[in-house]
């Protein structure tokens, strides 16, 4: 991102910090694939896809200052809002990073159900075509659309109960691209996984990349076992979809993004240098070589760099 336009962008990013909160039987896989095929998208793009992270006002510097330093970028000026559609008070800040963004959130106040729920917030072109495709691929609308100073956001739920913020804005934001997507680390059951990829193909008009049966387990906390990973990527950016029995060992799970850094143990030292914690040490897999860290104030991040060919 050039740095002449960056405080516009902040300026502009701010926004989307203010309003970031705001069928049936499994098919296949293949079969979903076909469904999405060749239908128009709603998405606007991964820059605009934010984490939502909830921390205490406390460690609101301590954490951003700590995400910045370990992967770039620069926040946009903190302000204190009501960004729901009920009575409420948050501390709010967008952190922009070349490897992904956050939407941050430090409540003054009790949080309102269901809102903390929320994993992402996704831009769309177009908020009615937006719930009115969410709908059709099977998704619940568990806060209806409300309006805010800039746009109007809601909150839907995909089987499995994967929940996620979608938003709109009166003037479109333009903000620059990534270096590189992170990954929205979704851990589905064997009974709902193809029912949720299924419909969020349907929704996103993406792709699977892959589907592996048979990946090693490793990077999930279980070695000498294997799982099935599928991953995806849409106009939203990227997604996977880890299936498994539910016998994760801490912190598999908590985690809710995987970024992806050229250099792996470069970036966990600048990360402890800064006050993180490594969780989980460096894991060798086929494709990638991955670690789980945990940032001040709580926030559980995947950390991977793919391998040399």
């Amino acid at each position: 991102m050039q740095i002449k336009s960056f405080n516009h962008v902040v300026r502009t990013a701010i926004a989307v910090a203010v309003i970031a909160l705001l069928s049936t039987s499994p098919v296949s896989v293949s079969l979903a694939k076909e469904t999405a095929a060749n239908a128009p998208s709603i998405a606007v793009g991964p820059q605009y896809d934010t984490t939502h992270v909830y921390i205490a006002p406390g460690d609101f510097d301590t954490f951003v200052n700590s995400f910045t330093d370990t992967f770039g970028g620069q926040p946009s000026k903190r302000g204190t809002f009501n960004v729901l559609p009920v009575p409420s008070s948050t501390e709010g800040q967008y952190v922009w990073t070349p490897v992904g963004t956050l939407s941050t959130f430090a409540f003054l106040t009790p949080i309102p159900y269901p809102f903390g729920q929320e994993r992402t917030g996704y831009l769309v072109t177009d908020m009615d075509q937006a719930i009115k495709e969410a709908r059709a691929a099977g998704a619940e609308v568990i806060v209806d659309k409300f309006k805010d100073p800039i746009g109007l956001d809601t909150v839907i739920q995909w089987p499995g109960g994967v929940k996620m913020q979608l938003y709109w804005h009166f003037t479109a934001p333009s903000y620059g691209t990534l270096e590189t997507v992170p990954d929205n680390r979704i851990y589905l059951s064997r009974d709902t996984a193809d029912v949720f990829v299924r419909d969020w193909l349907r929704f996103s008009h993406g792709k699977v990349v892959s589907d592996d049966h048979k990946a090693d387990a490793g990077d999930i906390g279980r070695p000498g076992e294997t799982y099935r990973r599928i991953r995806i990527e849409s106009g939203f950016g990227k997604m996977q979809v880890n299936v498994t029995d539910g016998h994760l060992p801490y912190p598999f799970g908590l985690e809710v993004s995987g970024y992806e850094v050229k250099d792996l143990d470069a970036t966990l030292v600048k990360a402890t240098s800064h006050g993180a914690k490594v969780l989980v040490p460096r894991f060798g897999a086929s494709d990638r070589s991955s670690a789980i860290v945990q940032f001040p104030g709580g926030y559980i991040a995947e950390i991977h760099a793919p391998k040399a060919h």
